[in-house]
Order: structure tokens, then sequence, then C-alpha cells
């Protein structure tokens, strides 16, 4: 009995202990967690660089055109001071004389930016302008050989100013252009005494042909583009102060490469600098003499609209014209303007 009772309570160890409640069955690898760790943070990165990379849609519309961030424009508009129309007397006629090339010059008819500034201020215009002619001469000092230099705004102004063409009357017949002797005749012919305004405006021919843009040695060397325009309207001023001058710039346009390429003149600098520098040395020269500019690089025709109002790389089409009669209208003859209306 006794013996059976021990060996009821004597029983042998189990070959395994039982688990114990609260331990895992299994021991964590600390390089595993480590190893794993690092995958998710590779595959997040690697996830966001995409999503960066791929960026997110854009509402960007390139045909859209809005005049939300327009460029300033730079107008300078002085009047005439009214002690130089002291001793003049008035016809109650304005009469505006119109000089410069291609804007002016390829349509003198009713279409023609001269006869859209007749039609809409009212005034009597001339139109004084010669295809293909520039602001700077090529030579210093004339020379047959370069004939078209005396077709130049120096040479014209002068020759408008003594009265003396007998220069000018010579280049305009080597012209094959049938239209320079009428025009230089017309000049020639002119009462300055009747005129109210000389309109001055060239296209960006200068620039496209590597006038200089200025001589710091020299602010009235005519082979440059500054000289040359501040010979032209000190000329104009000194023998006719009784009249209004005004400067319109040219509008943007292109260049063109050896490949027959175009070339943004507001970009590329064939040597004196880009199309806007040459604006700003035109600005500078209106401020030194005192006369009225009109921005048509940044207030007419520019980078952004010029395939709606020009033929090619320079020439300005009929809405060209008309948007810039417009500008002069709005910017010189407010009034007359309405009274046409």
């Amino acid at each position: 009995m006794n013996q059976d009772t021990e060996k009821n309570t004597t029983s042998p160890e189990p070959e395994t202990q039982e688990k114990q409640p609260g331990k895992l069955p299994f021991r964590i690898n600390l390089h595993i967690v480590l190893l794993s760790a690092i995958v998710i943070i590779v595959v997040v990165c690697a996830y966001k660089l995409y999503k960066w990379n791929k960026g997110k849609p854009s509402d960007y519309d390139p045909n859209f055109q809005t005049t939300e961030f327009d460029v300033e424009v730079l107008d300078s508009i002085i009047p005439l001071a009214p002690d130089k129309k002291k001793e003049h007397e008035d016809d109650c006629v304005t009469t505006i004389l119109c000089l410069g090339n291609d804007p002016f010059s390829l349509d003198k008819g009713e279409k023609g930016l001269a006869q859209q500034i007749a039609a809409k201020s009212g005034a009597t215009v001339y139109n004084g302008a010669l295809t293909g002619t520039t602001i700077g001469a090529t030579q210093e000092i004339y020379n047959d050989g370069y004939w078209m230099d005396a077709l130049s705004l120096s040479y014209l102004a002068k020759g408008i100013a003594s009265g003396d063409f007998s220069i000018i009357e010579a280049a305009a017949y080597c012209s094959y252009d049938p239209d320079f002797v009428p025009t230089v005749q017309m000049l020639e012919g002119l009462d300055m005494e009747k005129i109210d305004i000389i309109c001055i405006m060239y296209d960006g021919i200068d620039y496209i042909n590597k006038i200089p843009s200025d001589d710091p040695n020299d602010p009235y060397s005519i082979v440059a583009y500054t000289g040359a325009l501040r010979t032209a309207i000190t000329a104009l001023q000194e023998a006719f102060p009784y009249i209004r001058i005004v400067v319109m710039s040219h509008t943007f346009c292109h260049s063109i490469n050896e490949e027959g390429n175009f070339q943004n003149g507001d970009r590329v600098d064939l040597g004196h600098g880009t199309l806007s520098h040459y604006l700003q040395k035109e600005l500078d020269v209106t401020l030194d003499c005192g006369v009225s500019w009109i921005d048509n690089f940044y207030g007419s025709i520019n980078e952004d609209n010029y395939l709606d109002y020009m033929t090619d790389y320079i020439h300005i089409n009929e809405a060209g014209k008309e948007l810039l009669a417009q500008r002069f209208v709005d910017c010189i003859l407010p009034q007359e303007k309405n009274d046409a209306e």
C-alpha cells in the first residue's frame, strides 16, 4: 500500500517542460528586423522619388493669352514747349511728315501706316519714307560707292534742314526703287512752315545690318545708331524749333542666320547688342533731345503676338500698321482722334 502510494506520488519528470504563458515560441532575429526596416525605407523612398519625377498634371495652356502679366510699356510722351511755337503762325491744320523706312514706305495707299494715321486723326500726312534705308550710315565721310548712306536718316534730316538735296537726289537716281526719286522730290518741295509734327520710324534693320548701337567716344557719330539719330533730331530741332518730333520705335523682329533660320532679335546679339539693347539706346537719345518716343517693341508688336501682325521676319502686315497708327494717334493726337470720330 505504501509502496503503491509512493509510486503514485513519485512520477518521472517530463521530457519537455510545459510552455510558460507570456513567452514567444521562437526567438526574434535582430538582423532580420534591421534588414526588413531597411527594405521598407528603400521602397518608400523609391516610391516618393518616382512620384516626384512624375510630377503633377498642369493646367497650363500655351494657347491661352492673358494680359495679367504684361510687360511695362516704356512710352515717353513729351509735349512741345509752348514758347517754341510763339513766333510760328498756326494754320489750324495738323500736318505730319513721316520719315523712315519699310513700315511707312512699303504701302503708301489707304492701308499704309501714314494714311491710316491720317484717317484716324484727320491730319494731313506726307510720307517721306524710303524702303530699305537705315538710321546709321556705313561711312563716316560720304562716298559715292556707298550711295545708300545719302538716304540714311542723318543725311536726309540735314538735307531737309538745309534745303540742300543734291547728294540725296543723286543717290535716289542710283536706286532701282521707282519710289525714291518722287519721294525725294516731294521732300525737296515741301513747305516746312506748314509741318507740325515729324514722325520718325525705322524697323530693326540697323540691328540686322550690324550698325553699331553707339560710339562712346562720339555721341554724334553718323555710323552709329544713336549718333545718327541724335544728329538727325538736333538738325531738325535747330532748323524747325516749332515742329514737334516723335520717334516711334522698331517692333519685334527676327534676324536670319547663315542657314536661313529665324533668330529671335531679343535674344541674339549680332555684335552690338540685342534688339532690346538698341531699343534702350534709342529711348536714351530721345530723352536727351527732349522729344516724344512711342514704344512699339513692348507696346505694340512683340514676341508674343508678332505672328498676328507681321508677314515675315521683319515686315508688318495691314493689321500691324493699323495697330501702329492707332498707337500713334492715341499717344500724340488724342483730341484729333476724337474729332475724326
